[in-house]
């Protein structure tokens, strides 16, 4: 009653404008929104209370409990690069710079964005392939980074807990012979089985920079699409 007071509303409509915002919120609740918005929220001259124009955002973390819903999601409206990546429960989201970004946690590709922005350069995208990512989802995440005509280089970062470093590192080495890649790459592990994951990256003839941290990291990417004069520059 206070929010529909608060609003303005006609007095003989607050009641019904304050069950209008009751239903709201058990919609936001019952099919797991993230956002609820209805604009304009207003009466009309004969009284009623209307809901003029909605929108509605899901979490699609909670696809499972709302399947229903989520079948009715137009892919044709959506980056089609997303909609391959959820095909792998990969989270995506293509951005526009040129170093392509595989990384497990929403945190550490954060981290690993900011900090390839903090060396001159911009992030292709935000690829999250979660805390228990099987070597096939490696190797999808990495057809879709290469896929990308503006990434110039890619850079993996890993940290394994639950999951483990030599098993991202077989995906990755699978990865790069399948699709041929021939972006410089640049791979920094650490966490569980970090030793024999890097051991797999050094023994597989392949051309895979490691790196030892993700200053190191970070730097070598972005030295890896930079002209000799542009190097000089960050290094000074």
């Amino acid at each position: 009653m206070k929010i529909a007071s608060v609003l303005e509303f006609e007095t003989n409509n607050i009641e019904k404008a304050a069950d209008q915002i009751k239903r709201l919120y058990s919609l936001f609740v019952s099919v797991d929104a993230t956002q609820v918005e209805v604009n304009p929220f207003g009466e009309t001259d004969t009284g009623k209370v209307v809901c003029f124009d909605a929108k509605i955002t899901f979490d699609d973390n909670a696809a499972f409990r709302q399947s229903e819903i989520f079948k009715m999601n137009d892919e044709t409206e959506s980056d089609p690069r997303e909609v391959e990546a959820n095909k792998f429960n990969l989270n995506y989201i293509g951005l526009d710079g040129n170093i392509g970004c595989l990384v497990n946690g929403a945190g550490l590709a954060m981290a690993t964005m900011d900090i390839i922005k903090l060396y001159g350069a911009s992030p292709a995208n935000f690829l999250d392939v979660g805390g228990s990512a099987t070597a096939a989802q490696v190797k999808e995440a990495f057809k879709i980074i290469s896929a990308d005509s503006n990434v110039k280089a890619i850079l993996v970062n890993i940290f394994g807990g639950i999951m483990k470093c030599d098993v991202i590192a077989q995906g990755i080495v699978d990865a790069v012979k399948e699709i041929g890649l021939n972006l410089p790459l640049i791979v920094r592990l650490s966490g569980t089985n970090m030793e024999k994951g890097n051991a797999i990256l050094n023994e597989s003839g392949l051309d895979i920079s490691s790196a030892t941290d993700l200053d190191d990291a970070a730097l070598k990417a972005v030295e890896a699409i930079q002209t000799p004069k542009e190097k000089n520059k960050i290094k000074n």
